[in-house]
């Protein structure tokens, strides 16, 4: 069995603000001592799991990350006939069962519902969950201990068994990442820009204020972007509960997002959306490693995607040659060149 699955992206992305930092601007890294653009792993997985590649590929395997389950359930039972003081404590002991609540109530009376940090629910939580609702709005009493050990090994969950979960208060039923992804970086120099804009009001007609009616500014970016990621296959076939027919469904739904989606950040603003320009595959037992090394040293050249893609396999074949083989079996597609299809790469990854 091929342990390790490694992808190796090259996508270029034209003006753009993906994934902003606390300054609203595009986020960077210094790489090799040269200031470059990049895009985070958190951004990059939220993108892929909440696409429609994910929802129609992974329908009722898909979990959901949310601090407000309290919030949903008091809902729920009030909509059910429950009284607001019963509805609230219960909606507590349940939340309370996916991580530490807050203590205190806000404006609208939902702070002490909300979960202090993120729970990811897998589906078979959120139907103990709905159920539980259910027979507390029958019964009109109080959930039992028994009735509130809602937490499960989550094993239909995909984003989850490739992404992991962490809970803090029960630490049984954390999962472990099956896919570890990088932050994606630009393979050359690039810094953030200022967009200088101004707006005009359709109604002013220039008697009284030739002025524009709003002026502001916007950051941006532009490059080509190396993204690495390595899945254990092994680790995913665990996490999934042995079902081959889900993760060869996960595989394939996560290569085409990774080559297909972008994050969504201002997106309206620059319509940036752009697929993988290339993308090398790699499979074996062999211990992982990024190919990242290949630009330390930034692409310089007017053919940015052309360089980058020699100087990604490059760095591959001379690894090869020091370290041995790095991995058993390889393919590629290169949208450059028309080689290679998605297909092909998705039954690749998907093969034993």
């Amino acid at each position: 069995m091929n342990r390790f699955i490694q992808l190796h992206v090259l996508t270029s992305y034209p003006p753009s603000n993906l994934n902003r930092d606390d300054l609203g601007r595009p986020k960077g890294a210094v790489v090799g001592g040269v200031a470059r653009l990049r895009i985070s792993s958190q951004s990059l997985k939220r993108a892929w799991r909440t696409s429609s590649i994910f929802r129609e590929a992974l329908g009722g395997h898909l979990g959901v990350r949310t601090k407000e389950l309290g919030i949903k359930v008091f809902a729920d039972l009030k909509a059910k006939g429950v009284d607001e003081k019963s509805a609230r404590e219960w909606a507590r002991g349940i939340a309370g069962c996916f991580g530490k609540l807050k203590s205190e109530r806000d404006a609208e009376g939902n702070e002490d519902l909300q979960i202090e940090q993120l729970a990811h629910v897998s589906p078979e939580e959120q139907a103990a969950v709905d159920d539980l609702v259910e027979r507390l709005a029958t019964a009109r009493k109080a959930p039992s201990e028994a009735e509130l050990q809602l937490l499960r090994a989550s094993e239909g969950a995909v984003d989850i068994a490739m992404f992991g979960r962490m809970l803090a208060a029960a630490p049984k039923f954390n999962v472990e990442a099956a896919a570890q992804v990088a932050h994606a970086f630009t393979v050359h120099k690039a810094s953030a820009e200022d967009d200088y804009f101004t707006a005009v009001d359709d109604l002013n007609r220039g008697e009284n204020d030739l002025g524009a009616a709003h002026i502001g500014e916007a950051g941006f970016g532009a490059g080509v972007f190396y993204l690495y990621i390595c899945i254990n296959r092994s680790l995913l076939d665990q996490n999934l509960g042995g079902d081959e027919a889900l993760r060869n469904k996960a595989l394939a739904a996560l290569v085409e997002a990774i080559a297909k989606v972008a994050p969504g950040g201002k997106q309206n603003s620059f319509a940036s959306r752009a697929y993988a320009s290339y993308l090398l595959a790699e499979k074996g037992d062999q211990q992982p490693r990024s190919l990242s090394v290949a630009f330390v040293r930034p692409i310089s050249g007017a053919d940015v995607v052309g360089e980058a893609i020699a100087a990604l396999n490059d760095r591959m074949q001379k690894m090869d040659k020091v370290y041995g083989a790095c991995a058993d079996d390889r393919r590629h597609l290169n949208a450059e060149t028309g080689e290679g299809g998605l297909a092909d790469m998705i039954a690749f990854v998907q093969a034993e």
